[in-house]
């Protein structure tokens, strides 16, 4: 039977990292439910286009546009074996629309990690990044500090701080995720697959604690 976890956790916790390093060893298809955006939308496909008309006016995506995203690259041939969705669902009625189409593949949700951590912690993580003009390298004023503060080591370009990476935004971005996740949080919860994981601690202990709850 087909793997499929659910990832859950805040901006700024690791959840890309450690989604990558997730399907790297066990071999799942990595669904980013932005990157599927993107893509559909970057080839004009027939979903991509749709959504592209709520984008423009400034409103969300209706729920059957998104799972039919998801639908169609979970028939790719990569998925054969599960995914972990990054990203979707959001809500417990999505949590519900995937419930029904991961059955039209003889599936269900085996597992949702919740890596977590405090609002101090993610602050600090986000709002420390530093970017350089030229070509988009990126510096933490505390995890990887440039030689020079406001130069990039690498092309000598100034370093400035994107809207989304200061601390006022930072707050609210992460304010806003757990306030929209709560209910979801709750659903999983309910059902007993939410695993909460510590995502302050150093990336390879959260790995291992990652891969001890999906046993």
């Amino acid at each position: 039977m087909s793997t499929y976890i659910v990832l859950l956790g805040p901006p700024g916790v690791g959840k890309g990292t450690q989604a990558k390093i997730l399907a790297e060893r066990t071999g799942l298809a990595h669904i980013s439910s932005g990157d599927l955006f993107r893509e559909n939308i970057k080839n004009q496909t027939e979903l991509g286009l749709r959504a592209q008309t709520f984008i423009n006016k400034g409103e969300l995506v209706p729920d059957d546009i998104t799972i039919g995203m998801i639908r169609e690259r979970l028939s790719l041939p990569d998925c054969a074996a599960g995914a972990i969705l990054d990203g979707f669902p959001r809500t417990p009625p999505q949590a519900d629309a995937l419930q029904a189409l991961l059955a039209e593949f003889g599936g269900h949700v085996h597992r949702v990690p919740f890596i977590t951590a405090s609002e101090e912690v993610l602050v600090e993580r986000l709002s420390g990044r530093w970017t350089c003009r030229a070509q988009g390298h990126v510096f933490h004023e505390k995890f990887n500090p440039p030689k020079q503060p406001g130069v990039c080591d690498l092309d000598g370009s100034e370093l400035y701080q994107r809207e989304d990476d200061k601390a006022e935004t930072v707050q609210r971005r992460i304010r806003v995720y757990f306030e929209q996740t709560a209910s979801l949080v709750s659903y999983y919860k309910e059902q007993g697959l939410l695993v909460e994981i510590d995502g302050a601690q150093p990336i390879e202990q959260v790995t291992e604690q990652l891969f001890a709850a999906l046993k």
